[in-house]
């Protein structure tokens, strides 16, 4: 028996096969057929070229119906892919292609220029284009190509996906996703959601990540359901679908530029019966205002990179604003101190994980992977939180000092050490602040050890090294960093004293 995820997809598509699934309002819609077969033709090329079952294959494309079509090739075929943020610089992509030993590269034909030098660097001698709209090197090619029309059998625990997260050192890690990851977190979140026939997901996420790729996609492809598919997160291009939509999931960003709109309410939300949010909490204003404005309440869940979601909230019964619900079936999730020992309900403490949804460990670092994993096989999430009696979970805060920003995480030590090399900086400490529209906004503060140093200055040696993302979004300089008795930066220090940063800088 096969357990490729891909090969599930098909049983559950089979029935609606010439059905829309990926319509691309005012353009053009493609029916799982189309999807389907594009992704034969690409498996097809591919192999043509060499690439063998288990062989990683980075990406950096634009969102696109053939981007999904790319990936449904190399899950078919074996291949494991390894999707990254199209906000990272040409540094950022080299070292992920050097660190994963890629067979093969595809990015965007715009982004050839500079990307297929770093590629030449790694050594990546399969290198590929593919456009929004089936151009490319590999979009022609598999347009000449009868289909490879087979699914390549794969064990549970074999590697369908890798996916980046920040390093707290500095260097990004690749979490390993397996088939059985993906196939349980979708049929645990299919079920737990309530999908129903004639369900249509509104898709405004980016598909580098777990919520739009997986989450989002594999919930609706489980469903054949169609999915009005937007190359980004515009409001004004959102608004006119969603009267068509049933479901829409998004980051709290999206709810917060929904509300900022004054006539946004409840008529164009008649029609949607599931409004998901998560990759970042959420506030209590934006959901109180939120349901106030349009009759609905917000479903938040909880996931990260290395377990896909952990908790969710149930999509009909009450929902408590600042909580992330119960664990899905399957998944166990408890809250312990500092020796791993279990807490009392409502005690706040570490939050640790363990599921089918749990990767595999990190690439190529088998000592980060063990330190991350109890001995009885809990992952340790780095999150904060407290566990009601009857098991509803609230996060409170992080262990570590990562930054959620406007959905994506952002590792402060990475910024920092690169700050740090630039000529006039004596030291750097980031964090993140509350930010009005991204949740998190990044903040360095400099300390100067030259005078005449600007943000400028930092602002563009941080450009072509970093994605934007990454950036600070406000430099602060000081005289000097706060420090504890032992030396060490106190960063919550500087989170109390400039709490309210962006509303005093220019922005």
């Amino acid at each position: 028996m096969s357990h490729n995820v891909f090969e599930l997809f098909t049983t559950r598509f089979v029935d609606a096969y010439y059905e829309p699934f990926l319509t691309i309002p005012d353009e053009v819609s493609y029916s799982y057929a189309d999807i389907d077969r594009r992704s034969a033709a690409i498996a097809a090329v591919l192999l043509d070229e060499g690439v063998q079952v288990g062989d990683r294959i980075v990406v950096q494309i634009d969102k696109s119906a053939d981007a999904v079509a790319l990936y449904f090739a190399c899950l078919r075929a074996g291949f494991v892919y390894v999707p990254l943020n199209s906000a990272y610089t040409a540094e950022e992509v080299g070292y992920f292609l050097a660190d994963t030993e890629a067979a093969a590269v595809v990015f965007a034909p715009g982004r050839a220029a500079k990307l297929q030098p770093v590629a030449d660097i790694a050594g990546v001698t399969r290198a590929f284009t593919l456009g929004t709209k089936g151009n490319g090197t590999l979009g022609e090619a598999a347009s000449q190509v009868p289909g490879w029309n087979h699914i390549v059998k794969r064990d549970p625990d074999d590697l369908a996906c890798m996916l980046y997260t920040s390093g707290t050192t500095g260097r990004s890690k690749g979490a390993m996703i397996t088939h059985n990851n993906l196939a349980s977190n979708a049929l645990a979140l299919h079920g737990i959601w309530r999908w129903r026939e004639g369900d249509v997901l509104l898709h405004a996420l980016p598909i580098f990540h777990v919520h739009g790729l997986f989450v989002a996609l594999h919930c609706a492809i489980l469903n054949a359901s169609e999915v009005i598919f937007l190359p980004s997160f515009d409001v004004n291009t959102l608004r006119p679908q969603l009267p068509r939509a049933t479901v829409l999931m998004g980051v709290p960003t999206f709810y917060s530029r929904l509300l900022a709109e004054p006539d946004f309410g409840a008529a164009e939300c008649a029609n949607v019966r599931l409004f998901i949010s998560g990759s970042a909490p959420l506030t209590p204003g934006v959901f109180h205002e939120f349901t106030e404005r349009t009759g609905h309440t917000i479903c938040e869940r909880y996931g990260m990179t290395e377990t896909g979601i952990i908790t969710s909230n149930p999509p009909e019964d009450a929902k408590i604003a600042g909580t992330v619900g119960y664990a899905l079936p399957k998944v166990e999730v408890r809250v312990v101190d500092d020796d791993d020992a279990l807490l009392p309900p409502d005690a706040v403490g570490k939050v640790q994980v363990r599921g089918p949804n749990v990767f595999c460990g990190y690439w190529q670092q088998p000592e980060k992977t063990a330190a991350e994993m109890t001995v009885d096989g809990f992952f340790r999430t780095g999150d904060i939180g407290s566990m009601a009696a009857d098991g509803r979970l609230t996060l409170v805060g992080r262990s570590s000092d990562m930054i959620i920003s406007g959905g994506y995480n952002v590792y402060p030590k990475e910024v920092e050490l690169l700050l740090d090399e630039v000529a006039g900086v004596a030291e750097t400490a980031v964090v993140g602040l509350p930010h009005p529209d991204l949740g998190e906004g990044v903040v360095a503060f400099v300390v100067a050890s030259d005078p005449g140093l600007t943000e400028i200055d930092l602002r563009d040696a941080l450009n072509e090294r970093i994605a934007r993302f990454k950036q600070p979004k406000a430099y602060i300089f000081v005289d000097e960093l706060p420090r504890n008795t032992m030396g060490k930066v106190q960063k919550v220090q500087l989170r109390t004293d400039h709490n309210e940063a962006f509303g005093l800088l220019d922005m």
